[in-house]
This record gives C-alpha cells, sequence and structure tokens, in this order.
C-alpha cells in the first residue's frame, strides 16, 4: 500500500512512522527545518518513554510525485485551501483522501439527508475552493485521537492516544475505508470504521470549540478551563448552544455534557493546541472550531450568543498577535 502523509509534522510524523514500521510504502511531505532534518536524520519518535529513530522518504509538496492510493492530510484547517492545488497534482484516478482536518470539514454536507445536502461551509471553503479542487467523493474521513509535538526538527513527542476513527461520508464500510483500517491496524494503531463519523466529529469538537478558544483568551491549561466553576461555566454554556445544532442535523452524542468536560480535567495541566499556537506566532484554526459551529447555528436558526461572544474576543485577541487575518 502506497500511502502520502501531506503535511507530516506531529500527528502526521507519528502516524507516518508507524506505517513504515509496519511495511507501508509512505512519503512524507513538509517543510522547512522539519524537513531538512528529516532528511538528514530520518524521523525521531519519543512515545512510551522509548526513542527510537526511522529513515523516511521525505519531500516538499512542489518535489513530490507520482499518486498513492490514500493522501493523509493532517494540516491545521487555515492551510488546506492554499495547500490544495498541491494535494490535487498527487492526486491519481483512483487515490483517496484521508482528511484528518480538525473542526467542520468542509465536506460535512456531502450526501447527508438534510435541507443543506451538499451545501458548502464558507467558514472553511470560502467560494466552494476545496470542494471543487478536492472533491468529497474521494474523501475519507478521520477524527484524530493522539496528542503530539515536533519539540525540535525531525524529533516527535508522542503523549497520549493512537486511534484515527475512519468513516466514509455517506456512512458505508467501503473496500477503500476497510483496506486503510486494516493497515492503520497492523501499524499498531487503533483505527475503528463508523458508519456516522459526523457524531464523532462533533464529540471531539464540542470540547475543541469552547476549550480552544478559552484558552487563548486566558492562558490557562485543561485542568483549570474545565476545573475552575467559573471557566467550567462558560464552557458548559457554549456547549450547550453547539449541542442544540448538532442534534437539529440529526447528530446523536454518545456521553453526556458534564462527562466530556471531566474528560477534559483527566487530562491535566496541558495547553491546547491552539494555545500553543498563539503563543508561537502560528495561526490559529479558529473559523473551523468555533466559526463554523456558528454558521451552522444560522443555518439551523440557532443564536449562541455565548459562542458568538468567544469567536469575537478570540479572533481580536489572534489579530492582535498576528494570528488572524484582518
Amino acid at each position: 500500500m502506497k500511502i502520502t502523509i501531506f503535511g507530516a509534522g506531529a500527528i502526521g510524523g507519528y502516524l507516518g512512522l508507524r506505517l513504515v514500521q509496519a511495511g507501508a510504502d509512505v512519503a512524507f511531505i513538509t517543510r522547512g527545518p522539519h524537513l531538512d532534518a528529516m532528511r538528514e536524520n530520518g524521523i525521531t519518535l519519543i512515545s512510551g518513554g522509548k526513542r527510537e529513530t526511522v529513515k523516511v522518504s521525505c519531500f516538499t509538496a512542489q518535489d513530490a510525485s507520482g499518486s498513492s492510493d490514500y493522501i493523509v492530510v493532517t494540516l491545521k484547517a487555515h492551510s488546506l485551501p492554499s495547500a490544495a492545488p498541491e494535494i490535487a497534482r498527487l492526486m491519481g484516478p483512483e487515490t483517496s483522501l484521508v482528511l484528518g482536518v480538525n473542526g467542520i470539514p468542509y465536506w460535512y454536507f456531502h450526501g447527508l439527508d438534510c435541507a443543506w445536502r451538499d451545501r458548502t461551509v464558507g467558514s472553511v471553503d470560502p467560494d466552494g475552493v476545496l470542494w471543487r479542487t478536492l472533491p468529497p467523493s474521494r474523501v475519507i474521513g478521520c477524527v484524530l485521537y493522539p496528542a503530539a509535538e515536533v519539540i525540535e526538527p525531525g524529533v516527535i513527542e508522542h503523549t497520549y492516544g493512537n486511534r484515527f476513527s475512519l468513516g466514509e461520508p455517506d456512512g458505508s464500510k467501503s473496500a477503500r475505508v476497510q483496506a486503510l483500517s486494516k493497515q492503520l491496524i497492523l501499524a499498531g494503531l487503533k483505527a475503528p470504521i463508523r458508519s456516522d463519523l459526523r457524531d464523532e466529529l462533533w464529540l471531539k469538537l464540542w470540547g475543541n470549540l469552547c476549550l480552544n478558544p478559552l484558552s487563548v483568551l486566558t492562558t490557562s491549561t485543561l485542568d483549570r478551563l474545565a476545573g475552575e466553576p467559573d471557566l467550567r461555566d462558560i464552557a458548559r454554556t457554549m456547549m450547550r448552544e453547539a449541542q442544540v445544532v448538532a442534534e437539529s442535523l440529526g447528530v446523536k452524542f454518545a456521553v453526556d455534557l458534564e462527562r466530556r468536560i471531566d474528560g477534559a480535567l483527566e487530562v491535566g495541566a496541558h495547553k491546547t493546541s491552539m494555545l500553543q499556537d498563539i503563543q508561537r506566532g502560528r495561526p490559529i484554526e479558529i473559523d473551523a472550531l468555533l466559526g463554523a459551529v456558528i454558521e451552522l447555528g444560522g443555518l439551523t436558526g440557532h443564536e449562541m450568543p455565548m459562542c458568538r461572544a468567544i469567536l469575537a474576543l478570540t479572533r481580536e485577541c489572534a489579530r492582535r498577535a498576528g494570528c488572524y487575518p484582518g
């Protein structure tokens, strides 16, 4: 099986290394010092107290060539539109796109039995560029659970989690998703196939849509955001607003709201990815995690006042830090 990891940073690098160890033919696409270090030394993974280094094939997006069975995209959501032409260039006639991108995906309404079937989501796909360039019919959805960080070029520290939930937008258990699941399981990863991946997508997003922006506004870690009563109450209000929207679109939550917040509390003094990004001067994916949720709230007739307030504050905070346009 030939797999391309497009955006081989922390999560992509972790996934790709495990696939290489399982015998898959993997090409890693990344850039900058991380690429230089990988070319010279391979990828080093620190996980579970063990340090291991694997030599890999790595390229820039411009010098990569050929087509793969699967292109696994692990970019931040805001990076996807600019990368789409390069991703499309690498697609062969049978290539499947595995989109491990956080938040509401551009393909969300593809084939969905609702009033907005096949509608684009403007917050993450302005002008429908992604929909046209990376056709949703090629997409396998993926919800990522590992926590990992590039601690220096070429070196990835994996903290927890090894689940990559997979699902076809139409809920089928196609041959392509089954083959990919088997390959990931062979690599020692959890790769369940979900008949309705949107439920799981929302379950992860449910916490991220509030805890990530709140971490930016407060610089607090998850233990405080989920444990301090006043902060927890803000998160709870945002989650209730989002739950109404999700359920109006047919989503079923597998756990209740308090248990979902408690899950974040158990992670401990962990900085969210959004807080890490803004502290490093990187763009934040607020539109995919919260802006798109509010857009869906508008479609379904829900006001979401707390979510709107937190979105406005977070965008302004990010603008002042040079991490959001405008």
